[in-house]
């Protein structure tokens, strides 16, 4: 009987603690509420910015040494094994001894409380859903948006849309596309604007740019490309890695970016890079490279939540 009271009353604590957070965690706002931060585009940048990128392995340590080259930039960042935007906050972040060995990191508190960056990059981990309905990634995208902008009022903080695994069992397109609306623009930045004034969070698009590349290469549009796993990374024994990118991918994920926070079209762009640790990168034939940033440049400029302008 005494095992059965204190079960019951654990329980109620339990259901007591669960209604106190759901009554502080504030609504969060409405799709049109959103769309209105969006109606104007930002004003393109007159120069090289400086971008500091908060993140894990989707970022990786040659996508933004790529970005740099191509923007001809500074950057920093802070990286760790599938790190959520909690962890970071905390300073709980699984392998961050092995991922910041390179020369461009810098602490993320540092590193935003210093006023350097008037650009910020920010993900979330994937599986998204779980850093949602276990980190609290709403309040921490809020925190994080806050402190940026206390140091560098007119910080300029975007939200990098990644992707799940090629084998996702919703199905890979599928998970992109629900993902967005639900989660990214949903839970993620509706859920952060509701906790107070944190200006607008603009969006990298790299998941729909994914998903824009799969297609076309499937369908034939991209020469020298054949299959979505050539945009994704092989192990020793050559079986691909269903979410990490490889060369290929990283250098989209690059003109994505570039896109983004420079306004303008990647067409054009080199092809010729080098990694992080200064060693080329898998090279690509001229019109590989056109087709992957005409493809680029399509997504960006049809998605308000870049600030780009459709123009």
């Amino acid at each position: 009987m005494r095992r059965g009271l204190a079960a019951s009353v654990l329980a109620g604590v339990a259901v007591l603690a669960a209604g106190i957070w759901v009554s502080l965690t504030p609504a969060r706002i409405s799709e049109a509420a959103l769309a209105r931060h969006y109606a104007q585009p930002l004003t393109p940048p007159d120069r090289a910015l400086a971008v500091y990128h908060l993140g894990h392995s989707l970022v990786g340590r040659d996508m933004p040494a790529m970005l740099a080259q191509l923007a001809q930039h500074d950057h920093a960042s802070q990286l760790g094994w599938g790190a959520t935007l909690k962890g970071h906050w905390d300073g709980d972040v699984p392998g961050f001894a092995e991922e910041n060995t390179h020369a461009t990191f810098r602490p993320a508190l540092e590193a935003v409380d210093s006023g350097d960056y008037p650009v910020v990059v920010l993900t979330e981990m994937v599986e998204l859903r779980d850093a949602i309905r276990y980190f609290d990634s709403p309040r921490h995208l809020a925190l994080w948006v806050k402190r940026i902008r206390a140091a560098r009022p007119d910080a300029r903080v975007y939200l990098y849309e990644t992707w799940h695994r090629l084998d996702d069992p919703a199905g890979w397109e599928d998970r992109i596309a629900v993902d967005r609306v639900v989660h990214w623009e949903g839970d993620l930045l509706r859920g952060a604007k509701a906790f107070g004034e944190i200006g607008t969070i603009h969006v990298i698009p790299g998941g729909q740019v994914m998903a824009a590349a799969v297609s076309k290469i499937e369908a034939g549009a991209v020469p020298g490309l054949s299959d979505r796993t050539d945009l994704f990374a092989r192990d020793a024994e050559g079986a691909p890695d269903p979410i990490h990118f490889n060369d290929v991918g990283a250098y989209l994920m690059a003109l994505t970016h570039y896109a983004v926070l420079y306004h303008r079209s990647p067409v054009g762009l080199p092809s010729a890079l080098t990694r992080a640790d200064g060693t080329p990168a898998t090279p690509l034939a001229p019109e590989t490279a056109q087709a992957l940033q005409t493809i680029v440049w399509e997504v960006v400029t049809s998605y308000a939540l870049t600030g780009v302008s459709g123009g």
